[in-house]
């Protein structure tokens, strides 16, 4: 048997049931799909209809789910490039938002920092 999955090119898993370091991407993406809002609380009535719910989970998971390995930009954004531009919106759009009330505070934890010296 071992000598026909080598034959085939297929590295045979000798992992133990139930625990998840085969594959830790794979086990990753598992773990996504069963969370995702939009998992079905039913086994699905047929190929067709499996087929449909993972064509809208992969188009979900590639255009509209920030994934925080990659600095919650979605994968078609690191992808084209984008995500340089959506990172960098995002800090200034935070730097915006703490110009406010905040940026008060900012600068008096700056300050005594620097008197500190």
């Amino acid at each position: 048997m071992l000598a026909t999955l080598h034959k085939l090119g297929i590295v045979p898993s000798f992992s133990r049931p139930s625990v998840s370091d085969d594959n830790p991407y794979s086990e990753s993406l598992f773990r996504t799909l069963k969370y995702c809002p939009a998992y079905p609380d039913k086994p699905f009535e047929g190929i067709e209809q499996a087929r449909r719910w993972v064509h809208r989970f992969v188009h979900w998971y590639n255009l509209e789910h920030r994934h925080s390995a990659i600095g919650y930009v979605t994968p078609s954004q690191r992808h084209t490039g984008q995500d340089t531009t959506a990172l960098l919106g995002g800090k200034a759009q935070t730097l915006r938002g703490c110009k406010g009330k905040q940026s008060s505070t900012l600068v008096r934890q700056n300050q005594k920092l620097e008197t500190g010296r």
